[in-house]
């Protein structure tokens, strides 16, 4: 069982949930995040309700490229190793390309790829000198195909982050170090409680504890829940151009 997990954008949403989760597991958890202020109340019930485990905080943007490494070192030193890092922290986008609002969609590049990306080369800088753990990236099911309107800047980065996993997976093949894509569907989070148009939602809980059991797997790549975005997945990938814009 990993033991020492290290995860981002843990102050809300998925990453909150997943710590809850996580702990009464009986892990030891890394948490970071740009709020101090929840991380320190998430500590503190962390610790009150799971007093066996050991849970450590620290404050990150991970745009603050250079911070990254710090602070997955600094986490390391903390636990003594990381047995699972898993790349959570992200946002929504809000604008559609053309709509005059290229620095909102800038920043969406730069959280949830780039950042991605930096926290891929952190972890793997540990990952690789224990020759050992496993590495998680946080995709979605948006990842599939393209997405119109608002969501199209947000999906091409986890299409993005997708093949950034995929890659890492064959630089990983027949080694001690795993790396899982975990493409969640439509998880009731302050990220998509405005969007209308989301079939398939389920609500914190549920969604969590679908993520909880896939990372577990180590899968090079899972869809949460499994049911029904699976063979969705496949049936998004195969539909003609003209029919794919009709469903969106």
């Amino acid at each position: 069982m990993r033991k020492n997990i290290l995860i981002t954008g843990a102050s809300s949403g998925l990453g909150e949930g997943m710590a809850r989760a996580f702990a009464a597991k009986g892990c030891s958890l890394a948490l970071c995040a740009r709020s101090t202020e929840k991380l320190a109340r998430l500590q503190s019930e962390l610790l009150a309700n799971y007093p066996n485990i050991r849970v450590f905080v620290r404050s990150l943007d991970v745009c603050e490229y250079d911070d990254v490494f710090e602070v997955f070192r600094g986490f390391r030193d903390d636990l003594g190793s990381l047995d699972r890092v898993i790349v959570n922290a992200g946002m929504g986008s809000r604008s559609a390309i053309g709509s005059g609002d290229f620095p909102s969609n800038r920043k969406t590049v730069e959280t949830n790829f780039v950042a991605a990306l930096a926290q891929c080369e952190a972890a793997m800088e540990i990952l690789k000198d224990q020759n050992e753990g496993h590495l998680v990236l946080m995709s979605s099911v948006s990842a599939v195909r393209g997405f119109r309107g608002s969501i199209n800047v947000y999906a091409a980065t986890k299409a993005a982050v997708a093949s950034l996993a995929e890659g890492l997976q064959l630089d990983t093949l027949g080694s001690p170090i795993r790396v899982s894509c975990i493409l969640p569907g439509y998880i009731l989070t302050d990220i998509n409680r405005d969007v209308e148009n989301a079939p398939f939602r389920v609500d914190l809980e549920t969604g969590v504890q679908a993520l909880v059991k896939a990372i577990e797997k180590e899968k090079r790549r899972a869809y949460v829940p499994s049911w029904p975005w699976t063979p969705l997945s496949h049936v998004l990938r195969a539909l003609p151009f003209r029919l794919y814009a009709r469903a969106m």
